[in-house]
């Protein structure tokens, strides 16, 4: 991400989410939407078992690897950015995972309010 000026939602430069396993729709460890805003993997998640098995049911198997994609396949306790409608969906059924705000780009306050994303922090004192 060198040289990309992208903001957290807390409005502070963008913390990287986690470089083990690598994640970022751009496999550089940020949660980064890119030079064209393209990417939508965004929100900076700790997955747990229950999400794993909820977002599975629901079509987005998160768990099986795609070496053809680089993805290894998530386990509970993995750092990872999440597509922003899909947490989205997980929060309206109740299911969302916990996120680091220092790591969530600040592009998912034109979908999910603030608040919202707030009551679902890990990195707030």
């Amino acid at each position: 991400m060198e040289g990309v000026a992208e903001f957290n939602v807390l409005g502070e430069p963008l913390q990287p989410c986690s470089e083990d396993p690598l994640t970022g729709f751009f496999r550089s460890g940020y949660c980064a939407a890119g030079p064209e805003n393209a990417a939508v993997h965004l929100i900076c998640i700790e997955a747990t078992e229950a999400f794993l098995a909820y977002s599975k049911s629901v079509g987005n198997d998160l768990t099986t690897p795609r070496p053809e994609f680089a993805f290894p396949g998530l386990v509970a306790g993995n750092r990872w950015c999440l597509v922003a409608a899909r947490w989205l969906q997980a929060h309206e059924a109740g299911k969302a995972p916990r996120i680091y705000l220092g790591a969530t780009n600040s592009k998912v306050l034109e979908l999910i309010p603030f608040e919202i994303l707030k009551g679902y922090a890990l990195d707030l004192n």
